[in-house]
């Protein structure tokens, strides 16, 4: 007798490869720079994101209440740590989120178990870095789910918690991980850590200023109230300062993670000079970055991540629209 075929993909692999594509699928920027990581960080930073697309899916459906929101998102915490199956969360959010008009996300969605099962094969401290930084983003914007509405957050302390439990946590997460796989990383981190949250709501403040003519069109607002568009700029440039001098903390041989983190960085700047530049816009179009800009400096992160120099040279010629 015949012995059997073996499968041509194993059930990791397999696994991996879904998170690979859908990857590229739910995000151009990170399907770029998640991929210049070690392979070993790769994979659960990859993860992570995927993880947090789910949470943000929730948010961004405009037509759940937010208690629908706030429940869904309890459920789907409840699974990641383990609590309860992963069924329980998955069919009552694709029945939520049927008239939900982004395929991939709701497919991300229906491959929850997929992702869940990608990070139970990471370190045990890998695993707990990842189920802070996501017991923290859930029940920080289940939290901020109650506070949507068209007039914008109370002031700029609620902004940045706004913009840490979104993001800022997230760099958090990602110092404890290059700090479990890069010794030389977590001794120069430590006592800076507060870097790390400012790299993560620069990155978040870049989104909401781009993204706010949409949040208007759908009646929110993730601003604060009577603080205008050049403070905020203002404040988006302080924090960008101090996401230089995090990512200049990294170590020269670590380029894979430089690079990933200079990436992400200067298309912020670049992004955040094109809406101060621009004044005003009513649609995040007018203020995107072309594919042929996001390519150029993709190729030159290759060179600028092996001189402290040739960072610190683009982020002042980048940012003079910023620094007024």
């Amino acid at each position: 007798m015949r012995a059997p075929k073996k499968p041509l993909i194993s059930g990791q692999s397999a696994d991996v490869a879904y998170q690979k594509a859908i990857l590229g699928s739910v995000s151009r920027t990170f399907a770029l720079t998640i991929p210049l990581l070690p392979p070993n960080i790769e994979k659960v930073v990859g993860n992570t994101y995927l993880l947090c697309r789910i949470v943000d899916t929730i948010e961004d459906a405009a037509d759940l209440s937010a208690q629908a929101k706030q429940s869904l998102s309890a459920l789907f915490l409840d699974a990641v740590l383990e609590k309860v199956p992963v069924e329980t969360f998955v069919q009552p959010c694709l029945e939520a989120l049927e008239n939900y008009s982004n395929r991939d996300e709701l497919d991300l969605i229906a491959h929850t178990p997929t992702v869940l099962r990608i990070l139970h094969t990471c370190s045990n401290h890998d695993q707990e870095a990842v189920s802070r930084c996501v017991s923290i983003m859930s029940e920080g914007m289940s939290y901020f789910h109650g506070k949507q509405n068209q007039t914008g957050l109370q002031d700029l302390a609620e902004f940045e918690q706004y913009c840490y439990v979104v993001a800022g946590v997230v760099g958090e997460l990602l110092t404890t991980i290059f700090s479990n796989h890069s010794p030389d990383f977590k001794a120069r981190i430590a006592g800076h850590e507060n870097l790390a949250i400012a790299f993560g709501q620069a990155l978040q403040m870049t989104n909401i200023l781009k993204d706010s003519p949409e949040d208007k069109a759908r009646g929110v607002s993730w601003k604060p109230v009577n603080v205008s568009q050049a403070d905020l700029l203002n404040i988006a440039y302080q924090k960008l300062q101090d996401s230089l001098d995090y990512i200049l903390l990294i170590p020269k041989q670590e380029q894979g993670m430089r690079r990933f983190c200079f990436l992400a960085f200067g298309l912020a700047v670049m992004t955040l000079s094109k809406i101060a530049n621009q004044k005003q816009f009513d649609n995040k179009d007018e203020v995107k970055l072309s594919r042929s800009s996001v390519m150029s400096f993709y190729s030159f992160t290759r060179w600028a991540v092996r001189s402290d120099l040739l960072m610190k040279s683009f982020f002042y010629f980048t940012s003079r629209s910023l620094a007024k």
